[in-house]
């Protein structure tokens, strides 16, 4: 792994520049809890930051839930909708792609959700997502593997026309940690507290949030 300065920044989205996770953990529980199951971190932990398509099936399996991926993603998504509408967003993400993107920093959102559903978690956001240079969702038809596969960061950068060992990752999930190292890239973890650190070894670094990081250390312009 290269330690050139940065010259581009990727940015994952759900649990990391927005505060979605608790629309996603309201919703799941509310389905399951009908068949007198409970969606908590034990499970929770393996689904963040994958293909909605893989987590699904996951969640289904892992519950021993009487109905289908498909059935659940279908019910899940319609009560989803609603929710992300409202999300905010996280400590210090804002202010940090308003830096990057006002000192000349290339960056780029790669997320596992659907075009559509990121679409509605923006809605309040919709003013500084549109500093991005590009945006790459999990149904883009370029990425033929979701994360941990490296597919969508590739692609990002790629888009940005940007060299992998000079490009910085910012994650909360471990697949998406896997990913960005597939990726041979750089990755900062900033996990949910929840998350068992442990999972996060190869990080470049670790941070509570967004607001302690510091880009004069990666050669990107000081805040």
């Amino acid at each position: 792994m290269s330690d050139s300065p940065a010259r581009y920044v990727l940015f994952d989205v759900d649990g990391l520049l927005l505060d979605t996770e608790i629309v996603y953990t309201r919703v799941t529980q509310g389905i399951v809890s009908r068949f007198g199951k409970t969606f908590d971190w034990s499970i929770k932990a393996n689904m963040i930051g994958r293909a909605e398509a893989e987590s699904s099936r996951y969640l289904v399996e892992a519950l021993d839930l009487p109905i289908t991926a498909e059935e659940y993603l279908v019910e899940r998504n319609d009560r989803l909708k609603e929710g992300f509408a409202t999300c905010d967003a996280m400590p210090g993400a804002e202010a940090l792609v308003r830096h990057l993107h006002g000192s000349g920093i290339p960056i780029a959102v790669a997320t596992s959700s659907t075009r559509e559903l990121f679409e509605i978690k923006i809605t309040r956001h919709v003013h500084w997502f549109n500093l991005f240079d590009t945006t790459v969702s999990g149904d883009d038809p370029e990425i033929r593997q979701a994360k941990p596969a490296p597919d969508i960061f590739l692609t990002a950068a790629s888009r940005l026309d940007a060299n992998p060992a000079e490009t910085l990752v910012f994650e909360d999930a471990p697949s998406g940690l896997t990913a960005g190292i597939a990726a041979g890239m750089r990755v900062i973890a900033i996990p949910d507290p929840n998350m068992d650190r442990d999972r996060y070894r190869g990080a470049t670094q670790i941070l509570d949030n967004l607001n302690q990081f510091d880009p004069a250390k990666f050669g990107l312009p000081a805040r």
